[in-house]
């Protein structure tokens, strides 16, 4: 059938409406666009199609510099230009606050500041994640496909830090070489890199057993000079892996990078916002929000390494980060030290049960992508806290958790600024400032 393409979704597709009325989820096509798709799936109220062919592009559409887009599935969005990419992260955004949160249009054109970003639009990401798998009885490595669960060997990716561009080869030729094709049982390889440190670690995740260690690390050695080869062993169910032990294989056995005034040192496991300069833009709007005060108590809950604890305690008078993630409870204790900053108590625990009983001048939450428990909106609700700073990966759960901040009358949202840390996807991060009512 022939469609024009409306605009963007919260999602790799994009949407259209057929003759009859009916929505259509599109995939393939961009806002402007005017295409001959193919039925994929039929539903009551909605269908799902994928562009056959562009008949008129869009005044918005760009030829991209990878030609696996569409067939990889990292960079949905690459054949949007970014001016059209940032307007609708901006409306998803709003779109979200009205439809989950039950904000009124005017309510959440009024909250929704123009995005920031970053100046890179490829070449920002530090990290990437290449998966296994047994093909023609050979190992292969490469990225998630958008389509099927098989991957797609590439050279390079056009989003991974520029300066370190031929790792993804040299370590796909690395892992060939001393494998011999076999199956090692390797579940994913991620590699690090920074432009700033010209730090570069290569981690394979694996479960416990026989692993060519000398070999794989001599071979890398003479491919990619990584800083830093760790193998990662992971147990348990294929749904909820946990780390057993972080093994070091060559170099420093850790990853360090600078952001804003601090310098974090990293393991293997342990969360990092892929995109360091729009990273800082989070710290800037978050620590703008608080204004912590030098006699102030804050409280960062969900804190990780540290993004943000270690500029808060340089600002507050003390600061309670809770982090339920072991790994990265023992990150954040490094890079305290190594910071000199003892005004901090890092607490590992779950962030309800382990909620401190000393009142938090100002509070930062940066959850994980399913949102706040209601619990936790509850604790939060309770304290006598003057500001929250909420970060948030996903428009659709920070929507949900304001609509129940709102329904308990205690803090109302001031703010709401989207952040591009992600583009050439749909994905948007948010800082969103909350004050007392």
């Amino acid at each position: 059938m022939k469609l024009t393409v409306e605009r963007m979704t919260y999602g790799p597709d994009a949407i259209a409406h057929d003759e009859t009325g009916k929505t259509v989820f599109i995939s393939g096509g961009i806002a402007g666009d005017t295409v001959e798709a193919a039925v994929v799936s039929e539903g009551k109220s909605f269908s799902k199609a994928k562009v056959e062919r562009v008949l008129t592009p869009s005044a918005d559409r760009t030829e991209p510099p990878c030609p696996y887009v569409g067939v990889c599935g990292g960079c949905p969005w690459a054949a949007l230009e970014r001016p059209a990419q940032l307007a609708a992260k901006e409306a998803n955004v709003r779109d979200a606050l009205a439809r989950i949160g039950r904000f009124s249009p005017e309510e959440a054109a009024a909250l929704v500041q123009p995005i920031r970003y970053a100046a890179d639009a490829w070449g920002y990401r530090n990290k990437i994640e290449l998966a296994p798998r047994m093909q023609g009885g050979r190992l292969t490595l490469g990225l998630h496909a958008a389509e099927a669960d098989t991957v797609v060997k590439v050279k390079r990716c056009p989003l991974f830090e520029k300066r370190f561009a031929k790792a993804v080869a040299a370590v796909q030729g690395a892992l060939a070489f001393a494998t011999h094709g076999a199956d090692l049982g390797i579940e994913r390889v991620g590699i690090r890199a920074s432009r700033r440190t010209r730090q570069l670690e290569v981690a394979f995740w694996t479960p416990a057993g026989p692993f060519p260690r000398a070999e794989m690390s001599r071979v890398l050695r003479d491919a990619v000079k990584p800083t830093s080869v760790v193998r990662v062993m992971t147990s348990g169910d294929a749904r909820a892996r946990r780390v057993k032990k972080v093994e070091v294989l060559d170099g420093f056995g850790n990853w360090t990078e600078h952001i804003g005034e601090e310098s974090m040192t990293l393991s293997a496991p342990s969360f990092f916002q892929v995109n360091t300069p729009a990273a800082e833009i989070l710290i800037e709007l978050v620590t703008d929000a608080l204004a912590p005060k030098p006699h102030e108590v804050a409280l960062d809950l969900y804190c990780g390494a540290g993004t943000f604890t270690l500029p808060l305690a340089r600002r507050a008078g003390f600061v309670f980060g809770v982090e339920s993630y072991g790994p990265a409870v023992r990150d954040l204790r490094r890079n305290l030290d190594r910071a000199r900053l003892d005004n901090v108590e890092a607490v590992g625990g779950d962030a309800a049960r382990e909620f401190p009983d000393e009142e938090p001048d100002v509070l930062v939450v940066d959850p994980p992508r399913a949102g706040l428990a209601p619990e936790v909106v509850e604790l939060i609700s309770n304290t006598a806290t003057r500001d929250v700073a909420y970060v948030s990966c996903d428009p659709a759960t920070l929507a949900r958790d304001l609509a129940r901040f709102r329904e308990r009358g205690v803090f109302r949202p001031v703010s709401v600024t989207p952040v591009d840390l992600f583009p050439q996807t749909f994905h948007v991060e948010t800082v969103t400032h909350l004050t007392r009512a």
